[in-house]
This record gives C-alpha cells, sequence and structure tokens, in this order.
C-alpha cells in the first residue's frame, strides 16, 4: 500500500468525516421515520415548511421523536469523544467510560441524588460528571501505583471501582425500593420518554465540552509519546492530563445525567474511527463523535422497533455490540505483545 503525502492524508481524513456525517443526517432522517406509526420523507419535509402544523404527524414527530433522536446524538458524541480522550491520555484502548468505570461513577451520583434527594433533580447533571470525575482520578491512581498506567492495571482498577459503586448503587436502590422501577430503567440506558427538556439539559455542556476537546486534541496527540518525551517538549503534562480528565468527566457526566449508563459507545466508536483515519486526534475526535452519535441513534431505532411493541433500552443493544467488541480488542492486543 503507497503511503498518503500529508496533503493526500488530511483530504482523506476530511473526506471520511464528511461522508460519515452525510450517513448521520441519514440515521437520522431514518430514525425519525420509523416506528409504530411510519413516516415519509415527504411528510417530514412537509412538517420542516410549516405545512403540517398542528397534525398528529407534527405531534409525533416533533414532540415525541425528534427530541429522542437529538437527545441520543448528544450523548453518542460525548461518550465516543470521552473515550477518545481518556484513551488517549491513558495510552491505553481499553478506556472507555464503562470499562474503566467512569459511568459507574457518574450512574452512583445520579442515583444518590434520586433516592436520597429527589427534590433536587436539577442538580443532576452536576452531581453526574462531579462523579465521573471522581471515579476517574481514583481509577488512574489505582492504575498508576507503579508509575506506569498498562491496559491490564487500568482494567483491573476500572472492574474493582466499578464493582464498588454498583454494589453501593444497588444498596440505595434495594433501600428505595419504591423507586426501584425508575432507577433501574435509567441506570440500564435508554432515551425512551426524552423530551425536548432533555435536549436543553444537555447541549450546553455539549457544545462547550466537544469544543474544548477539539481545541486541545493536538495536545493528545502528545500524550502519546509518553510523559517524559511530551515533558521534554514543553508539554505541561499533569496540567493537561487534569483538564483532559475534567473535559471526559463533562462529557460522560452530562451523557449518564440524561440518558442513564449507557456501555461501550466510547469503545465502538473511537476504534472505528481509528480504524480509518489513524491516531491523530485532530480529525480523530470530531470522527468518533459523529460515528457515536450514529452508533447510538441506530442501537436506540433498533431498541423501539424490531421487538415492537416491547422496548429495549439501548444500553442492551450497545452492550450486546460491545462484548464481543471488547473481546475481540483484547485478543488483538494479547496477539501483539506476543509479536
Amino acid at each position: 500500500m503507497l503511503e498518503k503525502s500529508p496533503t493526500h492524508l488530511r483530504s482523506y481524513r476530511l473526506t471520511v468525516i464528511l461522508i460519515a456525517a452525510i450517513i448521520l443526517v441519514f440515521v437520522i432522517l431514518l430514525s425519525i421515520m420509523v416506528g409504530t406509526v411510519q413516516f415519509t420523507v415527504h411528510e417530514i419535509f412537509g412538517l420542516l415548511k410549516g405545512e403540517l402544523r398542528g397534525e398528529l404527524v407534527n405531534q409525533i414527530i416533533v414532540n415525541v421523536r425528534m427530541p429522542r433522536v437529538f437527545t441520543g446524538v448528544f450523548v453518542g458524541m460525548n461518550l465516543a469523544v470521552a473515550g477518545v480522550l481518556l484513551q488517549g491520555i491513558l495510552r491505553n484502548p481499553m478506556a472507555s467510560p464503562n470499562i474503566i468505570g467512569v459511568n459507574a461513577g457518574a450512574g452512583l451520583a445520579a442515583v444518590i441524588i434520586m433516592t436520597v434527594v429527589p427534590g433536587k433533580i436539577g442538580a443532576i447533571p452536576i452531581a453526574s460528571f462531579t462523579g465521573a470525575l471522581a471515579a476517574a482520578f481514583l481509577i488512574y491512581l489505582l492504575s498508576n501505583t507503579s508509575g506506569k498506567s498498562s491496559t491490564v492495571h487500568i482494567v483491573l482498577a476500572g472492574i474493582a471501582v466499578s464493582n464498588l459503586m454498583n454494589a453501593v448503587t444497588s444498596g440505595l436502590m434495594m433501600i428505595n425500593s419504591d423507586l426501584l422501577e425508575i432507577t433501574y430503567s435509567w441506570l440500564l440506558g435508554s432515551l425512551s420518554g426524552r423530551s425536548w427538556t432533555a435536549v436543553n439539559t444537555i447541549w450546553p455542556y455539549s457544545v462547550i465540552a466537544l469544543m474544548a476537546a477539539l481545541f486541545i486534541s493536538p495536545k493528545v496527540n502528545l500524550f502519546g509519546l509518553g510523559d517524559e518525551m511530551a515533558s521534554s517538549i514543553g508539554l505541561p503534562v499533569r496540567f493537561y492530563r487534569i483538564l483532559i480528565m475534567l473535559v471526559a468527566a463533562v462529557l460522560a457526566g452530562s451523557a449518564v445525567s440524561v440518558a442513564g449508563t449507557i456501555g461501550f459507545v466510547g469503545l465502538i466508536a473511537p476504534h472505528s474511527a481509528r480504524l480509518l483515519i489513524g491516531n491523530d486526534h485532530r480529525y480523530l475526535v470530531p470522527l468518533s463523535a459523529i460515528f457515536g452519535a450514529i452508533l447510538l441513534i441506530a442501537s436506540d431505532t433498533v431498541a423501539r422497533t424490531v421487538f415492537q411493541p416491547v422496548e429495549l433500552s439501548v444500553g442492551i443493544i450497545t452492550s450486546i455490540l460491545g462484548a464481543p467488541f471488547f473481546l475481540l480488542l483484547l485478543y488483538k492486543k494479547g496477539k501483539e505483545r506476543q509479536i
């Protein structure tokens, strides 16, 4: 295979991102069209032109499907980019928000609000990314006791922290059994019933954190050189590690606050993007964001249509896809070490 020149490589990467964005638009339209009640493209464009205002199609599309889909766009983007950032600064391909326990931290914090102080529901976004940040730093500290953060150390520390936080979460749910159905559904991860309130809750955090991720993406590239090399060329490693973990926590926490603990998006989307365009985070961040949105919206469409009238939680679909994906990554990592 011939090596691409820098100009051709940049053009290729931008073309891939553009094609992915077009596919995302198609997936959004498809998700709005299909369901218990089917709609055509003509009806959707008629709605956008204002020709169907006040009709049933307007109520279903505008008040039910569109907020659900746009919530899914932001949640998918947030989880995917959080995964990219964590993988970059920890130099670990397994470091997605759910694998290393960040989702568990966000979930525990949110459940504490839901069960202990239910009158403060508006504090769930702040609590979620505070919990996500606390979990990320705890896992980093536990995995870095020897001065190195290996794949095994990260995964084991993440499993330990996840199990601890999930146990506390389960205990809170059992103590507050009257809220068990609500919290259990939320912990599985779902976009069901999400309204424009959910969109309005997540989009400010998403826009700010995603822009921050794009801005700091060149710095994430430097972490791949190792801490010593990055420091030698002038990067304040500790400052940027804290900043990037903070951005990842805001992304993961805000996603969990509106959709629950959806797993594996932060693993599947970044690795799929990496296969197409490589490890340059300047391009990897936007492509992963688009892939994350595509993955979550497509999974949610399957979850609510394939088993009608029963609707599955989207977290079940992403876990079904993600578990074998994770095992494949572990297998490939093991083969690389044998070579």
